[in-house]
């Protein structure tokens, strides 16, 4: 491992880098945000770059920043009207997302300082306390990320919670993936597959409507390998709702098990991720909301389409749809969950 000085935020908190190499494999990440901001891997002819979009200062993250490579929490995604109500108290959240919550609030995980907990060769822990009230949410929340290269070509992520009061919680990492390398255009030729036979379709604002409707016959069948950019562009109104794809699938398989989420492979490159998780959803998100206003360390600009998310996840809403997957993380229990990214050569 080796770290550096990164840069500091605007309050003058130092932000360090922290590389973790294995074999042909190098990882980046910075305390901000605990964001990956480079996943540097290689190609068929052996030609090495990296796959994930990225910014160039600290700057730009606390400023810019659409979460790329960050921890999002306290509630990763949406939450409807910012409102949601444990043991008969309701609690607010600050609005974000009009009129919702996105990803903890305008302050959440992906816009603070983490602290290292545990340097290695190979594994980087990164840790902070979440106080009580913190953007609204109910409970001092103690939580961990563990990244770790346990294998050539595998990044791992763990993370671990505790709370004091009844609170909810929803981690993902939110990684913008280009296999053909970051600043390389759009992944409208990724083909993608995802292991599920359901999605949750949103209403107007992008909130889960509470239906489990399933892909079959519509563009989110990814059952089979199929481009990203074959259905992109069709008038189904979910598609025309989100301006691409942004929606949450219903992973196959039992839940706290370590299995097959997605795989996603470049044709022209021969590189192929394939993500594993224990988490019971998994956002498809094309990073409709580029608009060509940031710029990566290649000096490229990054546009719609440009970078793919697979944001394993609890379900958007969950507090509020009593038919989702409960969120709820009381005293005494610990929130554990794993995510897998496999780089290898197709």
């Amino acid at each position: 491992m080796t770290s550096e000085l990164f840069g500091r935020t605007a309050a003058g908190e130092p932000v360090t880098r922290h590389a973790l190499t294995r074999g042909t494999m190098r990882v980046e990440i910075i305390t901000y945000g605990a964001a990956i901001t480079a996943v540097e891997v290689p190609a068929r002819d052996g030609t090495r770059a990296n796959v994930v979009l990225a910014l160039g200062s600290v700057e730009a993250y606390e400023t810019l920043s659409p979460h790329f490579g960050a921890v999002a929490g306290r509630y990763a995604n949406r939450i409807a009207g910012g409102t949601f109500t444990i043991d008969g108290h309701r609690y607010t959240l600050p609005i974000n997302a009009a009129p919702n919550t996105l990803h903890g609030g305008p302050n959440g995980f992906g816009k603070r300082n983490w602290r290292v907990v545990a340097e290695e060769p190979t594994r980087l822990a990164l840790a902070r306390r979440s106080p009580d009230g913190e953007e609204g949410f109910p409970g001092n929340l103690d939580v961990e990320v563990i990244y770790s290269l346990p294998d050539e070509g595998l990044l791992r992520l763990d993370y671990r919670a505790w709370s004091d009061r009844p609170t909810i919680l929803n981690l993902t990492n939110h990684s913008y993936f280009n296999l053909a390398g970051e600043g390389a255009g759009d992944v409208f030729d990724h083909e993608v597959e995802i292991a599920a036979d359901a999605f949750t379709p949103t209403d107007g604002t992008q909130v889960p409507t509470g239906e489990i409707r399933p892909v079959e016959g519509t563009p989110f069948d990814f059952r089979t390998p199929t481009p990203l950019g074959a259905r992109i562009r069709t008038g189904d109104p979910q598609i025309v709702i989100a301006k691409g794809y942004d929606h949450n699938f219903v992973l196959r398989g039992p839940v706290d098990t370590l299995r097959p989420a997605a795989r996603c492979t470049h044709p022209a490159s021969g590189r192929r991720l394939d993500v594993a998780t224990t988490q019971p959803g998994l956002q498809l998100y094309t990073g409709n909301n580029l608009d060509g206003t940031l710029v990566g360390p290649s000096g490229q600009t990054y546009r719609s389409g440009d970078g793919v998310c697979f944001e394993t996840q609890g379900f958007p809403d969950a507090p509020n749809k009593p038919g989702f997957p409960s969120a709820i993380l009381r005293p005494g229990q610990r929130f554990v969950s794993s995510t897998t990214y496999r780089f290898s050569v197709a």
